[in-house]
């Protein structure tokens, strides 16, 4: 039996279904019929009782939800207490392949504050960053845009623009920023929403406020090929994190949203927080007094 076994069956009985379990555990729907499966062969129960309208708890699933999450709270006070032991003396942090320009200076902050604290950086997908902070393999991950956590707490660090690119002669580039409703009737390019579902989500939530619903255009691949295409395909624009500047390109100009904001938050184990996520948190504090990230506007 395995702990992320105990945590995909208290998932789906806390969001009603596989699906919504699925979703909000931010993994593939098949993974967790396969966990569940396996842990049900384990048991020797049967847990849910599944038609095509409903999925519910079986009498044997009811009465073990409550050892179930019990195993899972100890889990995660043992991994507290492990931690507080260790007197902060490491911190297990999650970055995406992305993290973006603010990770080094944050990174001299901690050192700075606690320069005995050993931060460990792994890289990873965002389910698996999730995942593996609720199974304690990482103490914290930072992740962009997440509404929804289940079992996680979410804390909101910092914000970051979004960039558009553009064709290099469009009107708009006159200006240092875009808002959405005057790219309306221009087609854009959107990655496959499961790419990225948090940043899918927050572009959707984005249009629907400046009440607009632009054409498709050639869909997104990576961002340089996309950038490449912009420049010598018919009229068309893009949006993506403010990573770090963006490839340059003669014909095509980037510029900064006014709306909406990326948020990059810390997803941490639900309670107090441990000394090393203490020091994180002063540190992210330290450098958002200290520091103060130029505007500049790119033009290519």
């Amino acid at each position: 039996m395995e702990l992320r076994q105990l945590a995909y069956f208290v998932a789906i009985a806390d969001e009603g279904g596989f699906a919504r379990a699925a979703e909000a555990l931010h993994v593939g729907q098949p993974a967790v019929s396969q966990q569940l499966r396996r842990l049900e062969r384990e048991l020797g129960v049967v847990l849910f009782e599944r038609t095509t309208r409903r999925v519910r708890l079986t009498a044997e699933g009811d009465r073990l939800l409550p050892e179930a999450r019990a195993v899972l709270a100890a889990a995660e006070r043992t991994r507290r207490l492990a931690a507080e032991l260790a007197g902060a003396s490491s911190l297990r942090l999650g970055t995406s392949p992305a993290p973006g320009r603010r990770l080094p200076g944050l990174l001299a902050a901690i050192a700075s504050r606690a320069p005995d604290l050993r931060v460990r950086l792994s890289t990873v997908k965002l389910a698996d960053r999730l995942a593996s902070v609720r199974s304690g393999v990482l103490d914290a991950a930072l992740v962009r845009d997440v509404a929804h956590a289940p079992g996680l707490e979410l804390l909101a660090l910092w914000t970051d623009p979004v960039v558009v690119a553009l064709p290099g002669g469009h009107p708009l580039t006159a200006t240092e920023t875009v808002r959405l409703g005057d790219l309306g009737d221009l087609p854009v390019r959107l990655a496959d929403p499961r790419a990225n579902p948090p940043f899918h989500r927050l572009g959707g939530a984005a249009f629907e406020a400046a009440g607009i619903d632009p054409p498709a255009g050639p869909p997104f691949t990576s961002l340089r090929e996309t950038i490449a295409d912009l420049a010598h395909a018919a009229p068309s624009w893009t949006l993506f994190y403010e990573v770090g500047p963006p490839p340059p390109m003669p014909g095509v100009a980037y510029r900064r949203l006014a709306a909406p904001v990326s948020t990059t938050y810390l997803a941490v184990p639900a309670g107090p927080p441990s000394p090393a996520i203490r020091q994180l948190l002063a540190a992210t504090h330290d450098l958002e007094r200290g520091s103060a990230v130029g505007l500049t506007t790119w033009v290519s």
